[in-house]
């Protein structure tokens, strides 16, 4: 799956608070697909690192659950191994913001994500 690993101040947001904003980032009720991107690397995914955040991904996907009409598909799973992606692809949007998937796809969902953040 594409991932991401995020380092955040607990001080700050909560583990709990990200996954609010993950869970209306992006589509979890859909198998292996986000828009016209699809493929198992595309699979909605939360990865733990300890039992605590397990705990709360659970609650967290079962409250998520009642906003939405469609069974969510999102997996919750253990972290065994993080890939860091190629350095191509670190900082793509930063690098490469006219490049058509960026403008027409990854700028819209950054818009978003800017609104869903206080």
């Amino acid at each position: 799956a594409e991932v991401c690993q995020i380092y955040f101040d607990p001080g700050k947001i909560t583990y709990g608070e990200i996954l609010d904003i993950f869970w209306q980032a992006h589509d979890p009720t859909t198998i292996n697909r986000q828009g016209g991107d699809i493929g198992s690397q595309y699979r909605s995914v939360i990865l733990y690192h300890n039992q605590s955040q397990m705990e709360i991904g659970e609650k967290s996907f079962n409250l998520a659950g009642k906003k939405f009409e469609s069974p969510l598909v999102t997996e919750i799973l253990p972290l065994e191994i993080f890939y860091k992606a190629e350095e191509y692809h670190q900082d793509y949007f930063v690098k490469n913001p006219n490049q058509p998937y960026c403008a027409l796809v990854i700028q819209p969902k950054l818009d978003k994500l800017r609104g869903l953040i206080k």
